[in-house]
């Protein structure tokens, strides 16, 4: 401000005196003006000045509308009593969301007839810029399991009362075609993922040769990972994981989970669970949907949404301690999902097991399952409603009842004895939490649970003490999940059971067992001896029991992989120091021949192919069941690192010595489209299919030989050529010896004929 005040004169009749106690640019300007005026006695009148240009220029501009404020709808209905815990829950949401609020800015319309809210609120955000961010966050969150707010600006209402009623067609943006995820499949071919040194390469399977469809250098910094239907290829860095997909491989999505080492999908790819060892600070960007917020801070655990990228929950890292008060060893996966995506349980060992629904990641019903000494559960994979119930007669009328109501997941968990109380096996539906069946266990030391993958049975390895409590026995209870009431067959085995598989979408499993006294003591150069048997369900004899079909003794094998279509299995010695040896084996070798009537019981397990692989330590199907790779991975030693394909016959197709070798993976393949007897009837006809595929691979193999004449030729060219190259250097070299030969040489020679010698005085 400018204060004037009278005094002593400046120029004459009339003069000012100027005191400044605050200058602007502006003000100055306009003492300037008026000393400039004082100076010629032409002083105006406040009317007279124009204050436009100065007012233009320094106009404080004031946000006087309601661009800061939104409106969010379908907000629950509460009483007096409730109205400050509901704003409270709110602001909490909103804040995990990403959109922090300040309690104040909160408004809620009050009906004053009924004493209740309205349904609706107001939020006052700072600015226009974070009311839009909140708009975006929050619109179609599910609050609860009722009410899924929707947000929209305040401005939107006179937009839309001002909005004409007149079509005007809308300008249509141009259409940029994306790539197809799951374009591979049209192809026919397998693809698989190669990880060694710092390269990923995807190539492409052929029967005795792969191409390289694409590679990258540091695709990944740890590992890489297939999603459960081959859709996602995850990569994982310092800063978080990142999912690829396409043709091209383009980046889908990103995860910022800083650290990140381990990662899990759901069965649906869905969902995507992360690890880090350590624990979540608070994005430092600005707050979103992904970033993590002060509720996340110490979490080692992350659940994400694939398609969104959203965080949904977060949860701390349970640490279990032996008896002597020593960490137990991680489990992974620490959360366990439900076939359909619908649910994902974690356990907190010894107490309790927390069930939460998708999408909200809410706690189901607001309570856990407390379950005292819980030890372990899991989810029974999704039975197929067309492999549910037999497609004739009666059974069609059951299936049509069954189709009325929805199919509950279930689960199972066991408990070890406590005090006086037996050890037992739970199985109980979600969400009803309905108890399906009860098995009680006596003398248990442990127990593993093993589903057959389409959920039709479940074997529950039970390890019991003997009566000296010094030693132990093994029992299979097999619960027959798709019969009435459960019922339960216990197969009683002597020797421990170190390995357990079902056989994909069949009836038979195998075991391997051992009695060697240098069992869990094994050391350089001792081999276990072990044997291995195969069981089936017998139907000769209502209603059925599981059956010895074959048992192999006299065995070094620990490891037993089924194909992904049943039937063939591999048996393989992994882990040792001294035998690496792979047996392929067929469990229906006389199937589809007139010989499979009249065959004895486990005829049909036949030896096909052996093998070996130095220093094996993963091995994998393809989806087909057709091949099978046997890997020596850097990670677990140095020794002529690689990988091998083999045939389900045992038959080498390829090998592969790489250095620094670290990753062998299969792409998974989503499940078919076709029905039953689609299937079916394409079994019927597989000769006249695979005609086609014969042709391709003879088309193959020919190119192979084709290949190999034509390098064996470029050969034998380039030895000719340099045949003749020789050939003429040494003809050039003859030629010139000869030249040599036959030069005339001309020697001078010297000679004295008369010599005088004068003295002279």
């Amino acid at each position: 401000m400018l204060h004037f005040h009278g005094g002593r004169s400046l120029d004459g009749d009339l003069g000012f005196e100027c005191k400044a106690k605050e200058v602007t640019d502006g003000a100055l300007a306009y003492a300037t003006y008026l000393i400039d005026m004082a100076s010629t006695s032409k002083i105006p009148d406040d009317e007279d000045i124009d204050y436009t240009d100065i007012e233009a220029k320094y106009q404080v501009p004031y946000d006087e509308g309601f661009d800061n404020v939104v409106v969010v709808d379908n907000v629950p209905i509460v009483d007096a009593g409730k109205k400050d815990k509901l704003l409270s829950a709110l602001a909490k949401k909103f804040a995990q969301r990403g959109a922090v609020v300040n309690p104040e800015g909160l408004h809620l319309p009050w009906d004053e007839a009924t004493g209740k809210s309205k349904g609706y609120m107001f939020i006052e955000f700072p600015n226009a810029a974070e009311a839009a961010n909140a708009v975006s966050l929050i619109n179609g969150f599910p609050f609860d399991s009722k009410h899924t707010l929707l947000v929209n600006p305040f401005t939107d209402i006179e937009k839309y009362a001002r909005y004409s009623e007149k079509w005007v067609e809308p300008e249509l943006p141009t259409y940029v075609p994306k790539e197809h995820l799951r374009w591979w499949l049209a192809d026919g071919k397998d693809q698989f993922l190669v990880y060694r040194q710092d390269d990923v390469a995807i190539h492409w399977h052929m029967k005795t040769s792969s191409d390289i469809q694409t590679e990258r250098k540091n695709w990944t910094d740890l590992f890489s990972a297939w999603s459960p239907q081959g859709t996602y290829l995850a990569s994982l860095h310092r800063p978080g994981i990142r999912l690829w997909g396409g043709e091209s491989w383009a980046g889908v999505a990103r995860f910022a989970h800083p650290l990140v080492k381990l990662l899990d999908f759901s069965p649906c790819e869905k969902y995507l669970v992360t690890w880090s060892s350590e624990p979540v600070t608070r994005s430092s960007g600005p707050p979103g949907p992904a970033s993590f917020t002060e509720d996340d801070e110490g979490n080692h655990i992350a659940v994400w949404d694939v398609k969104t990228g959203h965080l949904l929950r977060t949860f701390p890292m349970i640490q279990e301690t032996e008896e002597g008060g020593a960490p137990k060893k991680m489990t992974w996966p620490a959360m366990k999902w439900s076939p359909d995506d619908r649910f994902v349980a974690r356990i907190t060992p010894g107490q309790q097991i927390s069930v939460y629904e998708l999408p909200g990641m809410g706690l189901l019903d607001k309570k856990s399952v407390k379950v005292e000494g819980v030890v372990e559960f899991d989810w029974c994979p999704l039975i197929d409603a067309e492999d549910d119930q037999p497609a004739t007669g009666a059974g069609k009328e059951k299936e049509k009842k069954a189709a009325k109501r929805p199919r509950e997941n279930f689960m199972v968990y066991w408990t070890p004895e406590i005090l006086n109380q037996p050890a037992r096996v739970t199985l109980m539906a979600f969400p009803s939490r309905t108890v399906l069946r009860t098995k009680n266990l006596f003398n248990v030391a442990d127990a593993k649970l093993h589903w057959q993958n389409q959920g039709v049975y479940l074997c529950v390895k039970v390890d019991h003490y003997t009566k000296s409590k010094k030693s132990t026995y093994c029992n299979l209870e097999i619960f027959r999940v798709r019969e009435k009431d459960f019922p339960v067959e216990v197969v009683e085995v002597k020797d421990t059971v170190t390995d357990f598989a079902w056989e994909p979408r069949g009836d038979r499993f195998a075991i391997v067992t051992s009695s060697d006294p240098n069992l869990g003591n094994a050391g350089p150069g001792i081999t276990i001896k072990t044997e291995v048997h195969f069981y089936q369900l017998d139907r000769g004899v209502a209603p059925g029991h599981f059956r010895l079909l074959k048992k192999l003794v006299n065995k070094t094998s620990n490891t037993l992989r089924w194909s992904p279509k049943g039937r063939h299995i591999l048996l393989a010695t992994v882990g040792s120091s001294s035998k690496f040896d792979l047996e392929f084996w067929d469990l229906d070798f006389f199937a589809d021949t007139p010989q499979a009537a009249t065959a004895e019981w486990g005829a049909g397990v036949q030896l096909l192919g052996t093998g070996e692989h130095y220093g094996v330590t993963d091995i994998e199907w393809d989806p087909s069941g057709r091949y099978v790779a046997t890997s020596a991975s850097s990670w677990r030693h140095t020794m002529e690192n690689g990988y091998t394909i083999w045939d389900f016959k045992g038959t080498e197709l390829q090998k592969h010595i790489l250095d620094r070798f670290k990753q062998f993976l299969w792409r998974p393949r989503p499940k078919t489209l076709l029905s039953k007897e689609q299937q079916k009837a394409i079994q019927r006809k597989l000769k006249e299919y695979s005609r086609a595929f014969d042709e391709e691979d003879a088309a193959e193999e020919s190119i192979g030989k084709k290949e190999l004449v034509a390098q064996r030729r470029r050969l034998v060219d380039e030895w000719n050529a340099w045949r003749t190259k020789i050939k003429g250097e040494r003809k050039e070299r003859r030629r010139e010896e000869k030249e040599e030969a036959t030069e005339v040489i001309e020697e001078w020679v010297e000679e004295v004929l008369d010599e005088t010698v004068e003295v002279l005085e």
